[in-house]
């Protein structure tokens, strides 16, 4: 699995961040990074549900 991100979607509300901080985070300037952890972790589905623009996805 991966984990995709949307760019131009994403406001970076950071939902997705807390529910998986081992997978992604916002930098200083509100931009969210998709880190290099295990998209298979529970938390990798999660983040993509509380999204609140649907800006992630699962592949």
């Amino acid at each position: 699995m991966k984990i995709t991100l949307d760019r131009p979607r994403c406001e970076g509300h950071g939902l997705c961040e807390e529910v998986a901080p081992e997978l992604m985070h916002l930098d200083d300037d509100g931009e969210l990074i998709l880190d290099d952890g295990d998209p298979r972790a529970a938390t990798a589905g999660a983040a993509v549900r509380v999204c609140p623009v649907a800006a992630l996805k699962l592949a």
